[in-house]
């Protein structure tokens, strides 16, 4: 039976293939078509969200979203900003932008630090040391979330300390934020950082040991690690998948680990949250980025770190 005035979804991708794990979200959040977009380079955004908005009447303009993927985080950002500066109001829709699950996977291991942080009674992530392992869309994206509550955050390069500081200068630049860069090719580079390190987390590619048992127990300070890979071997040793504020055997300090599928259980809420906040015909547009997944991150974290 056709649905009248249906809830569509237009996935705008500039990569060859949208992702299914989106697909599969947006339906199980109640939109009724999902129609995807590859191949989007950002000058299209703005014709694709124009004949997005006005080939609907004032009912059907509400029950339509726009989502952005990709793996660029920035490029998602832009993209996003682009299809705001196209809307007309009343004719105007919803947008999420969410490359490679980055914006949901980063809110997620920040929210769930921030929890567990607290909960070990050191406060909050404000002028804690944060060291991000991955310079990844996930990596970046978290850095720019925990440098905003505070942190002094420093984006890790297996590549070494010139390309972390690189990529911390163009984030600085960018989004406002301010970062460092550092290297993790040596035990001595690794040793740099980790020496004073307050939370480190694992966003480098998956099946890759970055950490091991014996620098962790080096790590006087640390209170949380967090490894966002569940492909063996982990990248970070004593980190499991289901951690979810797991005492790290060895470390000064009784540092706690979240692991991968821990953050994966949250991320998921966040991610379905945020497309249920989207097929709600009552409420007035959204445009969902990093931070406004990380206010819905924050809710549900809360709620499952007790």
């Amino acid at each position: 039976m056709k649905c009248e005035d249906p809830f569509l979804l237009h996935m705008f991708n500039p990569t060859k293939n949208v992702s299914p794990f989106d697909v599969n979200m947006a339906y199980e959040a109640d939109f009724d078509g999902v129609i995807p977009y590859t191949d989007v380079e950002l000058d299209d955004i703005h014709g694709l969200t124009q004949d997005t908005i006005f080939s609907r009447g004032p009912t059907g303009v509400k029950r339509t979203s726009i989502f952005i993927g990709g793996r660029d985080f920035s490029l998602a950002l832009d993209m996003l900003k682009r299809a705001k500066t196209a809307m007309v109001p009343p004719f105007e829709v919803s947008v999420f932008a969410d490359p490679s699950g980055a914006i949901t996977t980063a809110a997620a291991i920040v929210a769930s630090i921030e929890r567990w942080v607290e909960k070990q009674g050191k406060g909050s992530l404000e002028r804690k040391n944060v060291d991000i392992i991955g310079t990844g869309p996930v990596g970046i994206c978290a850095g720019i979330l925990a440098a905003n509550c505070g942190a002094y955050v420093t984006l890790v390069s297996y590549l070494g300390p010139e390309v972390g500081q690189e990529l911390a200068d163009e984030c600085c630049m960018k989004f406002g934020v301010k970062m460092h860069g550092a290297g993790s090719r040596t035990n001595e580079e690794i040793a740099s950082f980790l020496n004073d390190s307050h939370v480190v987390i694992g966003a480098a590619k998956a099946g890759i040991r970055i950490l091991r048992a014996d620098q962790l127990q080096n790590a006087q300070n640390l209170i949380v690690a967090a490894d966002v890979n569940a492909v063996p071997p982990l990248g970070i040793e004593g980190v499991e998948v289901n951690d979810m504020g797991k005492v790290i055997e060895g470390t000064p300090e009784k540092a706690v680990g979240i692991g991968a599928l821990a953050i994966g259980d949250i991320k998921y809420k966040v991610h379905y949250g945020l497309f249920k906040m989207m097929v709600d015909e009552k409420a007035k547009p959204i445009y969902i980025d990093h931070e406004e997944a990380f206010k819905v991150a924050r809710t549900i974290a809360a709620e499952r770190i007790k």
